[in-house]
């Protein structure tokens, strides 16, 4: 479940927690450290099982230092960009790479895991440290991919595969005809790949 703060968020998340659920405030806090980690202490002892941050080395540790029992994920490049929209951004390396350095660097912060691409997660396994949870957002069906703004997307048997500990599902699910139908789907997909009936 992704949540907004806003009014009567921490009502709602108490009550999906009181209810069992795992919670995932995908906010992607950015701010100046000290506001990022009085957010991220807002979260602590309250059931909370992820959240992300998404800034410099300063803010990851900010965020780190204040997790408590919330696992804090660093989003390494959003998956609406590629190549292109770097260029845009001033970044002078390739977008393998640079989700390569800031998985390196969110370790380093003491960050639990990234977000990135299904595309690049075979090389965070390769290269950095397993115990960094893998979270992969961009996920989209095999046939009759939506043109939207995701341009580096993989589908649900993709992102296992390449080394996603959990994947973010959304307007697959939220845009279809029968939003629960296309749930059970894919809750289908994921039983069908970890041997789930």
């Amino acid at each position: 479940l992704e949540l907004f703060m806003s009014g009567g968020y921490f009502e709602l998340l108490d009550w999906m927690v009181g209810r069992g659920k795992k919670v995932f405030v995908d906010l992607k806090f950015f701010d100046v450290p000290a506001t990022v980690a009085a957010a991220v202490r807002q979260l602590r002892n309250r059931g909370v099982t992820l959240t992300t941050v998404h800034g410099n080395q300063g803010i990851m540790e900010a965020a780190a230092a204040a997790k408590g029992d919330v696992k804090v994920l660093a989003v390494t490049v959003l998956t609406s960009l590629d190549r292109g929209d770097l260029d845009d951004l001033g970044f002078a390396c390739d977008v393998e790479a640079l989700v390569l350095s800031r998985a390196r660097r969110a370790l380093e912060a003491g960050c639990d895991g990234v977000v990135s691409s299904g595309l690049e997660a075979p090389r965070l396994r390769e290269f950095i440290d397993h115990r960094l949870l893998g979270v992969t957002p961009g996920i989209r069906p095999v046939e009759n991919r939506p043109v939207d703004d995701q341009k580096r997307t993989v589908d649900v048997a993709q992102a296992f595969a390449n080394g996603a500990d959990y994947i973010v599902v959304g307007r697959p699910i939220r845009d279809a005809a029968s939003p629960r139908d296309a749930a059970l789907a894919i809750q289908k997909t994921i039983a069908g790949i970890f041997g789930g009936n």
